[in-house]
C-alpha cells in the first residue's frame, strides 16, 4: 500500500484535513530559536528526516529525542502510513524545558495512520458472492469495501421462547436452523438487554442446545459477583432477556448485498456485492492493527491534522468476547475480585490512546471507519485536549475520558481535560452500547461545544460508581457538560434502552450541565424510557441549568433514585414535564416545560450549541389540542382524558377495558390538521387501534386511519384534512392509555 492513496475510503479525512492549518503550535518566537522540522514520508526511511530524504515515522521519532532546547515538528507527508504496531511515544519523546513537540500534517498534506489491510484476489462465485484468502495475520472482523462499511451477514432475531438462555447455554439449535449450519462455531450470537450489549461466539451445537465460548458467556450471565449492583437483572439468563436479537457470520445466513462471512477454517472471506460494487477493482480493507498512536507518560505533545483509520478491536472475536456492562465497557477474565462499583471493567481498544499524559493536544484529528473506539485518555492523564476533530463511523464510542478507579493515586487520578468543538457521528455501529463521550472518575473534565448525532445509545456520559460504598467519595467532582448539540440518541432500531442524551453517575459535587441542545433523544420509542438529561442513581450534587430539550422519549430530565441529593434543575426549556427530583435537598424552579414553541432565548441557545458554530434548530410545532376539550368512553380510576393534552409525556389517560373504547378531543373549531401524535402510555397499553377525523361530532363524516400494533412514543400520523374532533378508537377489546397527543396544524 505504500504511496497509495485510499481517495474513495478516506473522502471524509481528506476533506476534514484539509481546512486544517499547516503550522499552529511551536513557532517561533522573537526571543527563541526556530522550530526543528523533521519531515517523514510513508516510504520514508534512514535519519536525515529532510524533505528529500525523509524519514519514517519511527526514524522521525529518534530523531526528535535528539533535538534540545526548541520546540520540534514532525511533518508527515502525503499518503498513508500503514502500520503492522502502534506508534511509541513515551517521556523521551515529549517537550522539554517549555518547548513542544508537534506531529501534524506537512503544508497541503493528508496523512492517514492506518491499521488496514488490503484483502486482495477475490473471485466470483456462482451465487454472485466473491471469495478472497486472507493473510495469515489477518482475521476479518470488519470489512470496508471502497470505504463503506460491509456488515456481517445476519438472520432474524429469535425469541426467548425459543432462544432460552441460561447460565450455561441456549436452546433453539433446531428451530434457528443452526444445527445444520456448516461451521456454526464462527457465528455468535448478538443481545441486547435494556443498556447492555453482548457477542459471544458458538463454542458448540448438540441438538437443540448451544454453548458459548468462555469466558464470555459466563461474563454475560448471572452469578458473577462481579459486576454493578442489581445488574444481574440484565444479563442474557435474566428476566429482562426477551430474545437474540440476531445470530452473525454464517454462510447461510449471507443473503444481503453489502453482507460478508469469515470462514475461520478455510481462511476466507466471503461478500455479496452491493449494487455497483466491482470487486476486480474495489479497494476492500480489514482492520488489524489495534492502537495506531500511544503516549505513554509523554507531555508538551501536540497531534494535529492527521487521520487515523482501520484501526482494530481484537477481544471481541477471541473467547473473551463482547460481554458488555455499560458504555461501551466489558467484563472480562476468568476470575477476579468481587467488586460493584465497576472497578475492573475493561475500555475497548482505540485508535489513539494516552497514558499519564501531560499537556497533551489532540486537535483537528480525523477517525474514521474504525473496528473500536477513537480516543482514550487514561492512567492519571491531566491538563489535556480533545478539539475539533471528527469521528464518524465507529464500531465503539468516540473518546473515553479517565478510568474506573474512584480513589486513584494522585498521579493517576484525571484532572482538568477537555473535549471541545469535536463532531460525533455514527459511532456505536457495531458494539450499540457504546456512548459517544465517556468520562469515569474525573475532575474539572470539561465536555463542550460537541455535536453528536446518530447514536444507538447515550450520547455524553460523565461519572461512574452507581450506589456502592467506596464510590460514594471519590474524585468526581467540578465537571462541566455545556454547549453540547446532541441529536438521534438512543435510537429505537438499535433496541438499547435505559439511558439519556446526557447520562450521569456519582456523587460529583460542583458539576453542571448547561447550554446543552437535546432533540430527538428515544424519540418513537418502543418503551417507556430514555431521557433528556439523566441523573442515575447516586448522581449528586449536580446544577442543570438553560439546557432546550425537545422531543425526548421519556423525561427532559430524569433523577429517579432517593439516594441522588442536592440536584438542581432551574431555566431549562422543554416540550413536555417531569417529575420533580428525587432525594434530599434536589429542586426544580423556574423550567419552561410543555412548550409547543421556543422562545427566542432557547432558539438562541439551541443555535450556538455544538461544534459547528451556529446550527439548525428544529423549531417546535403548534399544538391545538391545547385549547380543545378530551373526553374518553370511560376513566379508569384518575387516569383522566385531559392528562393526554396537558403537555406532558409522563402523565397518562386510561380507560377500562371494553370494546370499542376511545380518547377524543373537540378542538373548538375546525382546522386543517395536517399530522397527529399519538404517545403511547408508560405501559404501552394503546394498542390495534383507528385515528377517525371529523368536522361533525357523531363522526358521520369521519376519515379513519388504521395504526395496526402498539402506537410508539410517538407515532405519528398524517391527515392533511380539515377536522374539528379528533378520536383515537380501538379496533377491539381493550383499554385506549395515552400519554400525549399533538395535533399539528
Amino acid at each position: 500500500m505504500n504511496g497509495t492513496r485510499l481517495v474513495l475510503a478516506l473522502a471524509t479525512t481528506a476533506a476534514l484535513l484539509s481546512a486544517a492549518p499547516a503550522a499552529e503550535a511551536g513557532s517561533a518566537t522573537a526571543a527563541g530559536p526556530a522550530p526543528r522540522t523533521l519531515h517523514a514520508a510513508p516510504d520514508g526511511s534512514g535519519s536525515t528526516c529532510s524533505p528529500g530524504r525523509p524519514c519514517s515515522l519511527d526514524g522521525a521519532r529518534d530523531a526528535a529525542r535528539t533535538v534540545h532546547g526548541r520546540d520540534v515538528r514532525v511533518e508527515l507527508a502525503d499518503g498513508v502510513y500503514s502500520l503492522r504496531k502502534s506508534l511509541e511515544l513515551g517521556a523521551a519523546d515529549s517537550g522539554r524545558d517549555g518547548h513542544t513537540v508537534t506531529w501534524t500534517a506537512a503544508p497541503g498534506a493528508d496523512p492517514v495512520l492506518s491499521g488496514g489491510r488490503a484483502l486482495t484476489g477475490w473471485s466470483e462465485n456462482a451465487d454472485g458472492t466473491w471469495t478472497a484468502e486472507a493473510p495469515a495475520d489477518v482475521t476479518p472482523r470488519q470489512l470496508f469495501v471502497d470505504g463503506v462499511r460491509a456488515v456481517r451477514a445476519s438472520g432474524d432475531s429469535c425469541a426467548a421462547s425459543v432462544c432460552d438462555a441460561t447460565k450455561t447455554g441456549m436452546t433453539g439449535a433446531r428451530a434457528t436452523g443452526i444445527a445444520d449450519w456448516a461451521r456454526p462455531t464462527d457465528a455468535e450470537a448478538v443481545i441486547r438487554v435494556r443498556w447492555r450489549n453482548y457477542h459471544c461466539r458458538i463454542a458448540s451445537v448438540s441438538g437443540d442446545i448451544m454453548t458459548f465460548a468462555q469466558p464470555c458467556w459466563t461474563n454475560s450471565a448471572s452469578g458473577t459477583d462481579r459486576t454493578g449492583p442489581a445488574w444481574d437483572t440484565t444479563t442474557v439468563d435474566s428476566s429482562r432477556y426477551t430474545k437474540v436479537s440476531y445470530f452473525e457470520n454464517a454462510r447461510e445466513l449471507l443473503d444481503q448485498p453489502g453482507e460478508f462471512v469469515w470462514d475461520s477454517a478455510a481462511r476466507t472471506i466471503t461478500y455479496l456485492p452491493r449494487r455497483g460494487e466491482n470487486m476486480r477493482r474495489a479497494r476492500t480493507v480489514s482492520p488489524v492493527t489495534e492502537t495506531l498512536l500511544t503516549l505513554d507518560g509523554a507531555h508538551d505533545v501536540r497531534i494535529t491534522g492527521i487521520g487515523f483509520a482501520y484501526s482494530a478491536y481484537l477481544q471481541p472475536s477471541t473467547d473473551e468476547g463482547y460481554a458488555g456492562t455499560q458504555a461501551g465497557l466489558t467484563l472480562t477474565g476468568a476470575t477476579g475480585p468481587t467488586d460493584h462499583a465497576g472497578r475492573h471493567y475493561t475500555k475497548p481498544a482505540a485508535a489513539l490512546t494516552v497514558r499519564g499524559g501531560r499537556q497533551v493536544v489532540v486537535d483537528r484529528v480525523a477517525f474514521t471507519h474504525l473496528g473500536g473506539a477513537g480516543v482514550v485518555f487514561e492512567q492519571g492523564t491531566q491538563d489535556s485536549t480533545l478539539t475539533r476533530s471528527r469521528f464518524t463511523d465507529l464500531s465503539s464510542g468516540a473518546a473515553y475520558i479517565g478510568d474506573t478507579e474512584p480513589m486513584p493515586a494522585a498521579e493517576l487520578a484525571g484532572a482538568r481535560n477537555t473535549v471541545s468543538y469535536n463532531t460525533i457521528r455514527r459511532t456505536g455501529v457495531e458494539y450499540t452500547d457504546a456512548v459517544g463521550i465517556w468520562a469515569g472518575y474525573e475532575a474539572e473534565t470539561v465536555i463542550d461545544h460537541n455535536t453528536l448525532d446518530d447514536l444507538p445509545y447515550s450520547g455524553i456520559s460523565v461519572g461512574w460508581g452507581w450506589n456502592q460504598p467506596e464510590a460514594r467519595m471519590s474524585v468526581l467532582r467540578d465537571n462541566r457538560v455545556t454547549n453540547n448539540r446532541i441529536t438521534n440518541v438512543m435510537r429505537v432500531a438499535y433496541d438499547q434502552h435505559d439511558g439519556g442524551a446526557i447520562y450521569t453517575q456519582g456523587a460529583q459535587p460542583g458539576t453542571v450541565i448547561s447550554g446543552n441542545y437535546i432533540n430527538r433523544s428515544a424519540y418513537g420509542n418502543t418503551e417507556r424510557d430514555g431521557n433528556g438529561i439523566y441523573l442515575d442513581e447516586q448522581s449528586s450534587h449536580i446544577t442543570v441549568t438553560r439546557n432546550v430539550l425537545t422531543r425526548v422519549g421519556y423525561k427532559w430530565v430524569s433523577n429517579w433514585a432517593d439516594y441522588g441529593i442536592d440536584n438542581h434543575a432551574t431555566d431549562n426549556w422543554t416540550d413536555t414535564a417531569a417529575p420533580a427530583l428525587t432525594g434530599t435537598g434536589s429542586t426544580m424552579a423556574d423550567n419552561h416545560t410543555g412548550l409547543d414553541r421556543l422562545p427566542d432565548e432557547a432558539l438562541h441557545v439551541a443555535a450556538t450549541a455544538g461544534a459547528g458554530g451556529r446550527g439548525h434548530v428544529e423549531q417546535l410545532r403548534p399544538d391545538l389540542t391545547r385549547a380543545g376539550t378530551a373526553t374518553q368512553s370511560s376513566t379508569d380510576g384518575a387516569a383522566a382524558a385531559a392528562y393526554a393534552t396537558d403537555g406532558d409525556t409522563t402523565t397518562d389517560t386510561r380507560t377500562l377495558a371494553e370494546p370499542g373504547a376511545w380518547w377524543q378531543v373537540d378542538l373548538g373549531d375546525t382546522h386543517h390538521v395536517g399530522q397527529i401524535e399519538v404517545w403511547n402510555n408508560t405501559s404501552m397499553t394503546t394498542a390495534d387501534f383507528d385515528v377517525q377525523l371529523a368536522t361533525t361530532a357523531d363522526f358521520s363524516d369521519a376519515t379513519t386511519v388504521h395504526v395496526g400494533g402498539k402506537a410508539l412514543r410517538p407515532t405519528l400520523v398524517d391527515t392533511d384534512r380539515e377536522a374539528r374532533y379528533v378520536r383515537i378508537k380501538l379496533s377491539g377489546t381493550g383499554r385506549v392509555a395515552l400519554a400525549h397527543v399533538l395535533i399539528h396544524p
